[in-house]
């Protein structure tokens, strides 16, 4: 949202200087300056019997307003108003007046002659503690309002190679798809890759911000790299060793600056758990802890854990652990990562698709990753179920709310692939009959909201099956040729065998006629055939076969070489002219 502020300026000149540098602040509507106390104070009061939220988020107090003294009219603003971000303007910045100022309840003290950045940092800074107060005081409204409050999403691994930069990327694309303004920080402070996943080279990182004690929106803006996705990202350090300037403070006032100009951050914080990486993980409105479905992954995420509860970052039920790399065949499931974790575990479990990922890793372009991708739908799909997206009826129409996995009546994702799962698992077109706009079925009972990516990881499962038996198909069909043609080789082989030595028996008994008659009686027609019944030396009969081997097919095609099978037996008619 935009920040809006009134001037209380009782000098001419100064309300000239103020208003010209209120008019280059980005994100500032400021209001007609009002020139005394009493005014001011009558304006705030009718603002707020209207509603808290028509208040201003800053009032900027000139030293030299009257009729009641500056540090009077501070402190009865700080009194009467608390949702309101008080900024002393006054030409004595000393620490006596400024502990003053403090002690009357100002958000912070601007110097004459004034300064943009300086103005800039101190209204920032005053309407971030405005919007907490109210959204504390029941004004917050929807958590993902520009400007100060913007969501932050802490995206850490059990151990390394878990996908947790994929994961955090995917997420911050999927937010800014949906039309947020994103940024997307890496506080993997030694081995940042997020600069490698989305093709960037910047000279710039975090750790440049770790000196500077009050950040401005110029200050940020130089740091901060413009994607073509239209992502806003922070990066790491390329020197690993610049990592251990960023410490816990540079974390929270960084992320800070950053929810004051995002709708919604997204911070890498990888898989060692520094200090700058626990306080974005303690601060954050959602902590992500990815894992893979394997033991060793488990344990680390156990330990990690018990590690944050101990140092009392945040509680085992205060995280949302996501299981990547799942396969329906697999011996851990989500419900057991749940049990050993004491986490609560995401709906949308993340299937693993290498093939699909690898070509848009090698080539650090992330953002092309195939919108049929299983593993892409999963991860939107999980962005749908955090609240980080919204979506819509085409064409316009009632608003639909994918927040907490849940989704409204009439409403489909316009996130690619992405079908109304709701529908789908209640075996309905439609939702008319099966569910009411407010989650309760034709009944009036509340309707079980269906586990999110379920649907889409069967069909990506399908698919993935389906091209890997494909891949496999051909070298199948060939082993089975040659099995096959090694076959009929091996019965080729026994036919001219047993052909020769029935005829070379037959004609020892009965002449050449009946060798060719039995040796061509067991020879299926398919087989080409040659028989040589030459007869015997005196003693032996010998019959001789050969046969053709067919490619295949029997009868259709034959090799060109031959199978021969010889046999021999005592010459029967021999020995009879002999005993004559």
């Amino acid at each position: 949202m935009t920040i809006r502020i009134l001037p209380a300026v009782g000098d001419p000149d100064a309300t000239r200087s103020l208003g010209g540098l209120l008019g280059q602040l980005p994100g500032v509507e400021p209001s007609a300056p009002v020139g005394d106390s009493t005014l001011l104070l009558d304006t705030l009061a009718s603002l707020a019997a209207a509603s808290l939220e028509e208040l201003p988020e800053v009032v900027l107090v000139h030293e030299r307003i009257g009729p009641a003294p500056a540090l009077e009219l501070i402190r009865e603003i700080a009194l009467r108003f608390p949702a309101v971000g008080v900024v002393l303007v006054t030409a004595d910045a000393g620490p006596a007046l400024y502990s003053a100022a403090m002690d009357a309840g100002a958000r912070g003290v601007v110097g004459i002659p004034l300064s943009y950045d300086e103005l800039a940092g101190r209204v920032q800074g005053a309407a971030q503690w405005a919007t907490g107060v109210r959204r504390h005081l029941g004004g917050g409204g929807d958590p993902f309002a520009a400007g100060p409050g913007g969501k932050l999403v802490a995206v850490a691994g059990a151990k390394g190679g878990v996908g947790t930069t994929v994961t955090a990327v995917q997420l911050a694309l999927a937010a800014r798809a949906a039309g947020r303004k994103v940024a997307l920080v890496d506080m993997d402070l030694q081995s940042g890759d997020i600069a490698s996943y989305l093709d960037v080279q910047f000279r710039r990182s975090i750790a440049d911000l770790a000196q500077i004690s009050d950040i401005s929106p110029r200050v940020l803006q130089d740091a901060v790299f413009t994607h073509q996705t239209g992502l806003g990202l922070l990066l790491a350090p390329g020197e690993g060793e610049r990592g251990e300037e960023v410490t816990d403070r540079t974390a929270r006032q960084v992320i800070g600056a950053l929810r004051s100009r995002f709708d919604l951050v997204v911070v890498d914080c990888g898989t060692q758990m520094t200090s700058a990486g626990a306080a974005a993980v303690e601060i954050a409105d959602t902590a992500l802890l990815v894992t893979t479905p394997d033991v060793v992954a488990v344990r680390a995420a156990k330990r990690m854990v018990r590690l944050w509860d101990r140092l009392q970052i945040r509680k085992a039920e205060e995280t949302v652990t996501v299981v990547n790399r799942h396969t329906r065949s697999a011996e851990i499931q989500p419900q057991l990562v749940q049990r050993a974790t004491g986490t609560t575990v995401a709906r949308t479990a993340i299937p693993a698709g290498f093939k699909e990922l690898q070509p848009a890793v090698d080539a650090g372009r992330m953002q092309d990753l195939d919108a049929k991708s299983a593993v892409k739908q999963a991860l939107w799909g999980l962005a749908g179920e955090l609240g980080l997206v919204d979506a819509a009826p085409p064409g316009g129409g009632r608003r639909a709310s994918h927040r907490g996995g849940h989704a409204a009546q009439g409403g489909e994702r316009t996130l690619p692939g992405l079908r109304r799962r709701h529908a789908i698992e209640a075996g309905g077109g439609g939702t008319a009959e099966r569910s009411g706009g407010d989650g309760t079925d034709a009944r009036g009972e509340t309707a079980p909201s269906p586990p999110a990516g379920r649907f889409l990881r069967k069909r990506g499962d399908r698919g993935q099956v389906t091209v890997e038996f494909l891949g496999v198909l051909p070298l199948a069909l060939i082993v089975l040729v040659v099995i096959w043609q090694a076959v009929l080789v091996g019965y080729t082989y026994s036919l001219a065998g047993n052909s020769a030595d029935k005829g070379a028996r037959a004609g020892a008994a009965e002449g050449a006629g009946a060798c060719q008659e039995a040796a061509r009686k067991d020879i299926p027609g398919s087989w080409t055939a040659d028989i040589d019944c030459a007869g015997g030396d005196g003693s032996v009969y010998k019959a001789t076969v050969r046969l053709r081997v067919p490619i295949l097919f029997p009868g259709a095609a034959d090799f060109p070489w031959t199978v021969t099978g010889a046999a021999g037996a005592a010459d029967e008619t021999d020995l009879a002219r002999g005993g004559e």
